[in-house]
């Protein structure tokens, strides 16, 4: 009963934040910074809950970590268009600051299009001096020994994402057939609504292949098709609660990141009721 309670609170407290934005909009957005700061409750998870930054698309730096405050998510994968690829040492730096004044990280970078050698060579650099150990990136067939001993010059892991069948790679497995025989530092960003609208399980694709899986994005989608959209975390066609089960069974100790691709012009609805969603779940299923 009691883990039952818990997911109600918390699933409900995401949709109360979700209901206030669709009224109250970019106001409430402009208020999220003045709110009491507040400490969530020590998590007995292995696993971490952040956000991938494309979710924020539309908003600068400043107004994503207010949004990210507002919901309480402590981990951001960064895209460039929050710390472009040519900012300067001190504008890494005060990035990072203005992370850390909120309690959030940084933890990776991507993902990061790569149809050359000099761009593998700029994401690589950038991501050393932006102080990560985790690039989530989307690289040219043709490319993929050269990242390939990149990775071993830099250690840094290279994790790629899937993007459905639209796609070259479309689920975990087409990528994790073209990894399995190179350096371990190279894997997979599982997709988890893609790899869903590819046509397969997310849940037992973390099962088979994640020795390699290094990121993880969450979201739902309406549909197990090309023809699925994504859609609030409580609402689509993925078993949530048994991918949450499975994260503990493999042991994994990534970050799961919510990639909200849908409402860009104003996702904190969305955002705040899947954030609310998921939480309850790994309440539920403890």
């Amino acid at each position: 009963m009691t883990s039952r309670r818990n997911f109600v609170r918390k699933a409900s407290a995401g949709l109360l934040v979700a209901g206030a934005s669709s009224v109250f909009g970019s106001g409430l957005r402009a208020a999220a910074g003045s709110r009491p700061e507040t400490k969530s409750a020590p998590s007995k998870e292995l696993f971490k809950i952040g956000m991938a930054g494309f979710t924020f698309r539309s908003f600068d730096i400043d107004q994503t970590i207010q949004m990210l405050d507002r919901i309480d998510v402590r981990y951001l994968c960064i895209k460039d268009f929050h710390l472009p690829f040519n900012s300067t040492d001190e504008e890494i730096k005060n990035f990072h600051a203005a992370l850390a004044a909120k309690r959030i990280t940084g933890y990776g970078v991507g993902p990061i299009y790569m149809n050359t050698e000099k761009e593998v060579d700029d994401a690589f650099n950038y991501a050393r001096r932006v102080g990560v150990r985790i690039i989530v990136g989307v690289p040219a067939e043709k490319l993929f020994r050269y990242v390939n001993e990149k990775v071993k010059q830099y250690d840094i892991r290279y994790a790629i994402h899937n993007h459905g069948p639209e796609d070259k790679y479309p689920d975990a497995t087409s990528i994790w057939e073209r990894v399995k025989d190179l350096d371990p530092r190279m894997g997979l960003c599982l997709d988890v609504g893609h790899n869903m609208r590819a046509g397969k399980n997310p849940v037992t694709d973390l099962k088979r292949y994640f020795p390699r899986i290094f990121d993880i994005h969450i979201k739902n989608v309406t549909e197990a098709t090309g023809r699925g959209e994504t859609c609030e975390m409580g609402r689509g066609v993925i078993d949530i609660p048994a991918f949450v089960k499975m994260l503990r069974s493999v042991d994994y100790t990534g970050v799961c990141s919510l990639e909200f691709e849908k409402d860009g012009k104003d996702p904190l609805a969305g955002v705040a009721e899947s954030i609310g969603y998921f939480r309850g779940v790994i309440d539920a299923t403890r």
